[in-house]
Parts: structure tokens; C-alpha cells; sequence
């Protein structure tokens, strides 16, 4: 199935993929070889399970599909772990633990399960604790719903762990993890007349240190940050973080590529990142007006922006990611290729997820796009690249250099070259 979503839980130990069917997979870092450093990005699979099923509203007369948007890890507290998957509606909190022993030797149970008739029982037994063949369960803890009139597409756990946001299209939602019946409103951009309606929410991401802070970016390239100590109701926002168009650039596409699709803090919590259509940029939080860094991922495209408007891509909507040091991002873009940015050493690679290199083992060899004139040998022509092919989703192991790639319906493991 179409894979939507790719997230490692804070250990790296655990990558979880959510599809179009509402399904999320659960794989696992091979325990013996986490200590063999050439073998230590080798993930299998740990849990599967049906997150979210199809629905219909009846009285917006709207199916809601089963499709999963985003899936947020916890931090670990105990043995088992928990995760939150959302679908364009409704959020579920999942458990996920291990049961490797079962009880034996009821008094009032046969070993199938059947119940005994007590007058045959003669004799007290205590019942003991067998091993059996490791099971992994997946269970709902919690369902939030009911809160949403548009499309979810981002939820965010907040440093504080008790609570986390829900955007949809015009509003941001702050939930505890154990109330479901009720939230709080933080965020309403809706016009009184939907007519007025200039923009709408893309992403929104709660700071990684600092709890009463959280950012939202827009379809119009902006990305607002705030500060619930502020007010209620964070409609007023503390800073505004925008870059000024450049005239020369200007075209009729200039709106549709300057929306953000992602955002996404620093470990650190001092930068951000956020992604439109052709580039990377990387903010100051103390600086406003403008990046401090910027990273063309596929220039190339902007001579192609009215076919590609013609063939609905120019609204795919890309993720990015930062290594665990924060000093590399990554991306995806078409034909299966993924991009990553060296921030000290202003190096860039464009790398790509493709059958033809999966074998395990196999170094990946730099690939380059010609844009015009003479094509050299290694390289490939932007007319012949797949804009059906398209890497969206990618994640990065929270302390190792393993990478997690998404291509349309395949995973793509990858980790840096051991020598």
C-alpha cells in the first residue's frame, strides 16, 4: 500500500510507517546487530496492525478515508511503548507491548479455556507463568475525536508530554493525552465569510524544550510562532517569520511554490526548518525577516512549473528532516531521488531509492540532473526524470546515521558507509 507517513520513536530502536489503508507497520532494530556497525541498519518487521478503518459522515454526507497522516512517538516511560496515528479526523493513542509468558493451572479453567464445574474441584492450585512464543500487541488506549471540521494534516507532542496539537486546514487544537472529550482551541484563522479565506494552515510543531511555544506555517510562506503564556487563544502571534519575494522570480506560480509543506524544529530548538516546493530554508528563531540558510533541492523544476501545475504536482507536498546532530537535512524530490545539505561544510548529494541498488550492501552513487544544454555521461536529463516517482516521506535515526526513505510503496533502509 502507499506508504504516507515514516517516524523513528526517540531511541531510533523503532521506525513505524503508516499507509493509505490505515495500517501502521512497526519495524525493529535487529538486536544483535545493533553492535555490528556494518549490519546496525537492519530493520524487521515488529508489529502490524489496522489503526484506522474507513468511516462515512452522515451528516456531511463525506466518507472519511482510512488513511494515515502522521504517526507521533511518545517517550518511553515503561515497557511498552505508545504512539499516537491520525487519520484526517480522528486521533488514537496505541499501546504497543510484548507478552512473552502466560498463565497456567486455573482452578476453574481447563488449559483451552473452557470453564471447569466446581464441585469437580478437589484441590487449590497456583496458577504459574509459562513462556510462550513472543507476542506483540497492539492496543487503542485512547480515541480523540470529534474536534476537527477540516483535514488533520499535523500533530505534535508537546516537551511537556502531557499534552499535544491537532491542525487541520483552519485551526489548531491542544489536547491532554488523557482527556478525549474535550480540547482546546489555540489557533483560528477561519474568516467569518469563507470568501475572505487567503490562506490556510500546512504545518504546526510544538518547540522540542520550550512547552509554551509552537509554530504553524501557512500556504503563503509564512510561519507564525507562539506563545501560549501569551493568551488563550494564540490568533496574535509573537513573531512572524517571512522572506521577501524576490521580484525577479516572480511568476504566475509564485503563490503555489512559496507554500510550505513542512516544518520541523532542531533538536537543538535554536533553528528551524521549513520546506516549499523548491527549496529548503533554515531560520534563526531570533531572527525574522529572513533564513540564515537556503537550499535549492530541484531548481532544475523551474522551468517545468506549467506542466508540472498541469499534472497536479506542483501540490506535493514534501517533508524534511534533520540528522541527530543537526547538522545535516534531508529531503525528498522526484524520480526517486532524495537530497541532503551539509550545513558546515555547504555540501549537497542528491542520492536516489530504487530497485535497482537495493541489494544490500550496494553504495549508493551520486546522481546529477542536467538542466539545459549538452548532457554529460553520468548525467540525466530533467525531461526524462519520473514525476510519478516521488520521495515524500523521509526520517532520520534520532542518533545514528540511519535513514529512513519512502518511495510510493517501498521502504528504503540506508545507512552511511561503513569502512
Amino acid at each position: 500500500d502507499i506508504i504516507s507517513t515514516v517516524e523513528f520513536n526517540h531511541s531510533g530502536e523503532l521506525l513505524a510507517t503508516g499507509d493509505k489503508g490505515g495500517r501502521v507497520v512497526i519495524f525493529q532494530q535487529e538486536q544483535e546487530n545493533k553492535i555490528q556497525s556494518h549490519s546496525r541498519g537492519e530493520y524487521n518487521v515488529y508489529s502490524t496492525f489496522q489503526s484506522h478503518e474507513p468511516e462515512f459522515d452522515y451528516l456531511k454526507s463525506l466518507e472519511i478515508e482510512e488513511k494515515i497522516n502522521k504517526i507521533r512517538w511518545l517517550p518511553q516511560k515503561n515497557a511498552a511503548q505508545f504512539l499516537l496515528s491520525t487519520n484526517d479526523k480522528t486521533i488514537k493513542l496505541w499501546k504497543i507491548s510484548e507478552r512473552d509468558k502466560r498463565p497456567e493451572g486455573y482452578n476453574l479453567k481447563e488449559e483451552d479455556g473452557r470453564y471447569r464445574d466446581p464441585t469437580t474441584v478437589t484441590t487449590l492450585r497456583v496458577p504459574v507463568f509459562r513462556p510462550m512464543d513472543l507476542m506483540v500487541e497492539a492496543s487503542p488506549r485512547r480515541i480523540f475525536a470529534n474536534a476537527h471540521t477540516y483535514h488533520i494534516n499535523s500533530i505534535s507532542i508537546n516537551s511537556d508530554y502531557e499534552t499535544y496539537l491537532s491542525a487541520d486546514d483552519l485551526r489548531i487544537n491542544l489536547w491532554h493525552l488523557e482527556i478525549t472529550d474535550r480540547s482546546f482551541n489555540i489557533v483560528d484563522i477561519k474568516p467569518a465569510n469563507m470568501e475572505e479565506l487567503t490562506e490556510v494552515i500546512t504545518a504546526a510543531e510544538f518547540h522540542p524544550n520550550s512547552c509554551n511555544t509552537f509554530v504553524y506555517s501557512s500556504s503563503k510562506g509564512t510561519i507564525r510562532l507562539c506563545d501560549m503564556r501569551a493568551s488563550a487563544l494564540c490568533d496574535r502571534h509573537s513573531k512572524l517569520f517571512e522572506e521577501p519575494e524576490d521580484p525577479s522570480n516572480r511568476s504566475f506560480f509564485s503563490e503555489i511554490i512559496s507554500s510550505i509543506s513542512d516544518v520541523k524544529f532542531s533538536h537543538s530548538g535554536q533553528y528551524m526548518m521549513t520546506r516549499d516546493y523548491l527549496s529548503v530554508k533554515i531560520w534563526d528563531l531570533n531572527m525574522e525577516n529572513r533564513p540564515v540558510e537556503t537550499y535549492q533541492v530541484h531548481e532544475y523544476l523551474r522551468s517545468k512549473l506549467c506542466s508540472l501545475y498541469e499534472n497536479d504536482c506542483i501540490f506535493d507536498k514534501f517533508e524534511c528532516c534533520w540528522n541527530g546532530s543537526d547538522s545535516v537535512v534531508m529531503t525528498g524530490s522526484y524520480n526517486n531521488f532524495f537530497r541532503m545539505f551539509d550545513r558546515n561544510t555547504k555540501r549537497d548529494i542528491t542520492l536516489e531509492a530504487s530497485r535497482e541498488n537495493n541489494k544490500p550492501r550496494t553504495v549508493l552513487k551520486p546522481r546529477k540532473v542536467c538542466a539545459s544544454g549538452k548532457r554529460k555521461k553520468d548525467e540525466i536529463s530533467v525531461d526524462s526524470l519520473d514525476f510519478n516517482k516521488k520521495i515524500l516521506h523521509t526520517a532520520w535515526h534520532p542518533k545514528e546515521n540511519i535513514i529512513a526513505v519512502a518511495t510510493t510503496n517501498n521502504l528504503y533502509i540506508f545507512q552511511d558507509k561503513v569502512n
